[in-house]
């Protein structure tokens, strides 16, 4: 291998044989290199092949302001994903993840606690991921003697949400985009509003619909049956919960898919959320 770019004494962007640049680790694995040097594989202990030149370099210059254990992390966290599941990982998490968990180490060293909104949906929706959130945590605090909280194990688990690629990302992502808007419609005609969409509630009700239609491309609907809860919001929040029939119907329709109970509960609410300001009768 040839030296592309040193980063620091450990860590440097390098071309193989075959032309493809990789990020590669090992102690003094770039001290005091130049470009063309050619390395001693006795040196190197970790190599990053990844999917493009363009996210090496990327990731190359993420490095460039955060330690290198930060990536050695991100790397552990995505092997014991990978053993979990049958999916791929689209490599484009060592890049993500690696400046999240960076991030929210920062976060912590200086009291900063983010409060996960989507904490109790991740875990009801997302429990492998979820438990893989939560084996990040302690590989966190085994390497650096740091332990984050459950919100930050939620946060872990939507990048490995998101890192899931079945070879089809693109197509998935211009339907689940078309999903988000027919519902987006649905609501604003049914209630004859115009969404706030600068508004916390506005995100957090996008960022719901935005996995729910992952997991309705992805054939991964489930449902618990809970019927006190879906009997509760029906009777307290009527005009929300007809809300949730249209887009029922529409998915139906449109998508040859039925909303479980549990996604009727979680809809109404948040929908009950987005439009409390126009509302006079619920």
């Amino acid at each position: 291998m040839k030296i592309i770019k040193a980063i620091n004494n450990n860590v440097a962007l390098a071309v193989n044989e075959q032309g493809h640049e990789l990020v590669i680790m090992g102690k003094g694995v770039g001290f005091q290199k130049k470009m063309d040097d050619i390395i001693d594989d006795a040196v190197i202990e970790k190599v990053f092949v990844l999917e493009t030149d363009e996210l090496s370099e990327k990731l190359m210059d993420l490095l460039g302001e955060i330690p290198a254990i930060h990536l050695e992390i991100a790397d552990e966290i995505v092997n014991y994903a990978k053993e979990n599941f049958d999916a791929k990982i689209s490599d484009n998490v060592y890049l993500t993840l690696t400046d999240h968990i960076s991030f929210a180490i920062a976060r912590h060293e200086k009291g900063m606690l983010i409060r996960n909104v989507m904490l109790w949906e991740i875990k009801k929706f997302y429990k492998d991921e979820f438990k893989i959130g939560l084996k990040a945590l302690e590989i966190i605090k085994e390497r650096l003697g740091i332990q984050l909280g459950e919100d930050e194990g939620g946060f872990i688990a939507l990048h490995i949400v998101n890192a899931r690629t079945d070879g089809q990302a693109m197509k998935t992502t211009v339907d689940m985009t078309q999903v988000v808007q027919d519902v987006l419609n649905i609501v604003t005609y049914h209630f004859n509003v115009v969404l706030d969409e600068s508004s916390l509630n506005y995100t957090r009700f996008v960022t719901h619909l935005q996995y729910f239609a992952q997991r309705l491309l992805r054939n991964e609907i489930v449902d618990s049956g809970d019927d006190f809860l879906f009997d509760q919001v029906q009777v307290k929040y009527p005009e929300s919960f007809a809300c949730t029939g249209k887009i029922d119907a529409y998915l139906q329709k449109a998508h040859h898919a039925t909303l479980t109970k549990d996604e009727r509960v979680y809809l109404t609410l948040h929908i009950h959320r987005v439009t409390e300001r126009n509302r006079t009768n619920e």
